[in-house]
């Protein structure tokens, strides 16, 4: 099966695809990862995405395509794969078509009042890296190092919000792309890790 993943940020989206992967068999396919391993292998494409890299630029939409079709052409995908963070808007979707067919795209829908509390009450160590949540742990100092723990700035409740609001805009005409299209699966992400984990075999199981 080929399926693409879809989720805002704090949704566990990156955490659900590499569980399905690992029950399926298939590898997860990020775009980020592939186009860094194109650059550092030098391939035709990556040298060209590389020079936009280095220069400070975005990679255009033609050449991250191209790198995911390279991908895809790979054996470890033969029996299917899990797309991660492509397509991210509808050009992208509709160049998808031309080279891969998909069998389910797999939405893990929040609340955006949830993502908020998810993120915003995450606390880093700025020691040793270590993670808490104060829904779980209030305590305000690392218990491995004893480092007062701080707040991120990405995870404060402002830019969590315009970061939803970003998600928001790029992926609702993903969402009525893939939905006219009768292979959307949205996802109760609320739910317990466990729990929207069996709901998303089931989905993709009900299609044989």
């Amino acid at each position: 099966m080929k399926i693409v993943f879809l989720g805002p940020p704090g949704a566990g989206k990156g955490t659900q695809a590499v569980r399905v992967c690992t029950h399926m068999g298939v590898p997860q396919i990020s775009t980020g990862v592939i186009l860094r391993r194109a650059m550092q292998e030098g391939t035709e494409t990556g040298a060209k995405a590389k020079a936009f890299v280095d220069a400070g630029q975005l990679v255009p939409d033609e050449l991250v395509i191209a790198i995911v079709a390279e991908r895809l052409q790979e054996s470890d995908c033969a029996n299917g794969c899990i797309l991660d963070g492509f397509p991210r808007t509808v050009a992208q979707a509709e160049a998808l078509e031309k080279f891969a067919s998909l069998d389910a795209v797999v939405n893990i829908a929040v609340a955006d009042e949830e993502l908020v509390a998810r993120l915003s009450g995450r606390r880093v160590c700025p020691s040793c890296g270590g993670t808490y949540h104060i829904a779980l742990d209030d305590t305000a100092d690392c218990k491995a190092c004893g480092t007062a723990l701080v707040q991120r700035d990405d995870d404060k409740p402002e830019t969590v919000l315009n970061r939803l609001s970003v998600y928001h805009g790029q992926t609702k005409p993903l969402i009525d792309f893939y939905g006219a299209r009768g292979l959307l699966k949205t996802i109760d992400g609320s739910q317990t890790p466990d729990a929207c984990f069996a709901d998303i075999i089931r989905a993709l199981e009900a299609d044989g």
